[in-house]
């Protein structure tokens, strides 16, 4: 497959307040997205993961290596070219102003070119897709935080959605944690709508994430980061296992796989010493 986007040697430095020098948090990253593929950084707190993707989306320098989008250097992407192909999400996407959930989301098509009856009916499409439809008229600031984070998702689909054309191919969505304020049920809705996105429009997905068993049920590949660097990269059976789950998370892990269903129950690790 065709990567869509791709990390080579990539080293991240930043420096923190009382150091005389930056602290280097991610150190060598080699990893790629294919067309229609979604991949899953997984990794514990401090591994790396948002980094990474910010990294990804052009808004953090590295000290070295590069990122790929299309065969290109993101520096050598014009800022509106770039938008109308590479949606990015980040994990905090709060807006205090009071717009309602419509107005959110023609926010995500200020770059697309399309008319405004072609605009209408992709809005529309992205409602639906995050399932927030019925909550169009709504103002923002009224609604949950678990339902501000589905309009987001909502505004960065319609960034990307597909043009007249039907295809997504050659668009890049990046997600940073777009389930962490969500109620099990819309974890599942908000996962479903990102996987059939992808493998319908030929769009490619990088998304972070904690929780294993979703990655688990929704990652077509997983990249797991410990400590900034790449320790595991391939299918969720071949990186999820147990021996990886207690060096990786320092948590214990059973597995229930079937030919459709692969889920990752953890416990705390207990030291027989």
């Amino acid at each position: 497959m065709t990567s869509m986007l791709e990390v080579r040697s990539l080293t991240v430095a930043r420096r923190q307040a009382g150091q005389p020098h930056p602290r280097v948090v991610l150190d060598g990253i080699d990893c790629a997205v294919a067309e229609g593929e979604i991949v899953m950084l997984i990794g514990p707190n401090g591994a790396g993961k948002s980094t990474l993707l910010s990294t990804m989306a052009g808004d953090l320098g590295p000290a070295s290596g590069e990122v790929l989008f299309k065969g290109r250097p993101l520096r050598q992407w014009e800022a509106g070219e770039l938008a109308r192909q590479r949606a990015v999400l980040p994990q905090r996407a709060g807006l205090s102003l009071p717009f309602t959930v419509d107005e959110v989301v023609h926010l995500g098509c200020l770059a697309r070119t399309e008319s405004r009856r072609r605009l209408e009916g992709i809005v529309r499409a992205a409602l639906e897709a995050a399932g927030v439809t019925h909550l169009a008229q709504r103002s923002m600031p009224a609604l949950s935080g678990g339902e501000q984070a589905r309009v987001h998702l909502a505004r960065v689909l319609a960034q990307i959605w597909p043009g007249e054309t039907g295809s997504g191919a050659g668009r890049l969505l990046l997600l940073d944690e777009p389930c962490a304020s969500l109620d099990p049920h819309h974890q599942h809705s908000v996962c479903t709508a990102i996987r059939e996105f992808a493998h319908r429009t030929g769009a490619a997905v990088i998304v972070t994430m904690h929780d294993m068993n979703l990655a688990a049920q929704y990652a077509d590949r997983i990249v797991a980061l410990w400590e900034g660097r790449v320790i595991a990269d391939g299918e969720p059976r071949a990186v999820l296992t147990r021996d990886f789950v207690r060096r990786c998370f320092a948590v214990d892990a059973a597995h229930w796989q079937s030919d459709e269903d692969f889920l990752v129950a953890t416990r705390p690790l207990h030291d027989p010493a």
